[in-house]
């Protein structure tokens, strides 16, 4: 099949990469041509895990192509796909301006057209209940019949950054929205290579489709800022949040999945679509308040360890030299948006910390945000040099069985705050830490940390 898709953002490269894989001949579209120019020069401008081998394959191939012309990809397309950014407006609600203009641009190309085709049109991107049916009406606009020339279709995604390959290649399920027969046989072939292991491809109304999608990530948002509330009061009253996870999860209603105590979710996909659908409820004159407070609990938690490091030192933090590992919004990706770490190292630089920040990905993202207001390292080791204390941000793998003989001896002050619960307290604390985590009890280091500093000075260790 012929596939065009518009946007070569995170979605739009994905999908057309995984769809050249099963040997549909995909022409990405897109109007930065700094970006196509990379592309095409075989560079990727994210990181995705696996994705680096499929884009080099089919480019090798000549299945995967790239350009900043709309009309030649769209004339020879039978699927178009729309992935598009639908980024926040001010009160919430996803701008969906993007969608519009290619939705019209790609019309009038097939308007134009003298001997025309049918297609299927197919929103790609996360927008809001009603966009399918905006959008089949600027296709109407321009003179284009339903069910003869083109139908629109929702057909959302569910990408989890760090797995996005695997989860489209091997998919939980294939979410169709149309009411339309033709278009429904069309997508179904497209699909089915992708659930050969049985998974269902359900095809449901459009804005059925598009309610999924907002559904799936608010439930999951919810879940989060649910355990971190959890974990919150167990830190008050002497439980364990891991051991509560654990005794939950064994609940069949229940099950084990986004039940992890931590300093919040971040990305584009999770603050953005529960704004939107507390947004659009809000417009529907109904007060979704279970989401307002999703937020609400979700904003506090990200801002916990600045908090308890700003506490720890007796509220003065300026001219400390504090480490952070981590800076993507989580493992497997170099996507700093709304991650959690950024908005604990904006609160500290505010009270005039001096930070010094590792990631295994994501330093140049963050270089766009902080450029020399914080200082980087090329490992995890060499920014706890003179550190008064240690903030762990991203649970990345490297990051779970460290030197900690060596971490202790790097930094100033053997003080740990773990927004991850990457160790384990009664182990930090016989190793001679001061560790702070999320949910679980704090156990007094058994040595105390100025004779092991002591110790390490006098033993001619950095």
């Amino acid at each position: 099949m012929n596939i065009a898709v518009i946007g070569t953002g995170y979605v739009g490269l994905v999908s057309g990469t995984c769809f050249a894989e099963m040997g549909n001949q995909v022409t990405c579209v897109d109007i930065d041509e700094e970006k196509i120019r990379q592309l095409r020069d075989g560079e990727l401008p994210i990181y995705e895990p696996d994705l680096d081998h499929y884009f080099a394959r089919n480019r090798t191939e000549e299945r995967l192509h790239f350009t900043t012309e709309l009309e030649g990809p769209v004339s020879s397309a039978d699927a178009i796909f729309m992935a598009l950014p639908t980024p926040p407006g001010e009160g919430g609600e996803a701008d969906l301006s993007y969608v519009k203009d290619a939705a019209a641009d790609v019309a009038d190309v097939l308007a134009a057209e003298e001997d025309s085709k049918y297609r299927v049109v197919v929103n790609k991107s996360t927008v809001p209940v009603g966009t399918a049916d905006r959008v089949q009406e600027i296709m109407e606009d321009r003179g284009l019949e339903r069910g003869e020339d083109v139908d629109v279709v929702s057909n959302p995604e569910f990408l989890r950054e760090g797995a996005a390959v695997d989860d489209f290649m091997k998919p939980d399920r294939v979410v169709i929205g149309t009411s339309s027969e033709n278009a429904a046989e069309r997508m179904k072939r497209l699909y089915e290579p992708f659930v050969r292991q049985g998974n269902p491809i359900l095809v449901v109304d459009e804005r059925s489709a598009e309610m999924i999608k907002y559904t799936a990530n608010s439930l999951l948002a919810t879940r989060i800022s649910f355990m971190n509330e959890i974990a919150n009061l167990c830190e008050r009253v002497g439980a364990n949040v891991d051991k509560v996870r654990l005794g939950i999860s064994k609940d069949h209603r229940i099950g084990p999945h986004f039940l992890y105590a931590g300093i919040g979710f971040g990305g584009s996909c999770f603050p953005k679509d529960v704004q939107a659908l507390a947004r659009k409820g809000r417009q529907e004159g109904y007060d979704f308040q279970i989401l307002d407070a999703v937020l609400d609990v979700n904003d506090r938690q990200r801002r916990r360890l600045a908090e308890q490091a700003t506490e720890y030192f007796g509220g003065d933090v300026e001219g400390r030299k504090i480490a952070v590992w981590g800076l993507s919004f989580k493992p497997g990706t170099d996507d700093t948006r709304e991650a959690p770490s950024h908005i604990i190292i904006d609160d500290l630089l505010g009270k005039g910390a001096n930070i010094t920040a590792f990631d295994p990905e994501a330093i140049e993202t963050t270089k766009e945000a902080f450029g020399e207001k914080i200082d980087y390292g090329d490992n995890k080791y060499d920014i706890l040099d003179g550190a008064e204390a240690l903030i762990i941000c991203t649970e990345w793998h490297e990051f779970r069985r460290p030197d900690l003989e060596k971490v202790r001896e790097r930094l100033h002050r053997p003080l740990v705050f773990d927004g991850r619960n990457v160790f384990e307290p009664e182990r930090m604390a016989e190793m001679g830490f001061e560790y702070y985590s999320i949910g679980r009890p704090h156990y007094p280091p058994e040595q105390d940390p100025e004779a092991i500093q002591a110790a390490i000075v006098e033993n001619g260790q950095p």
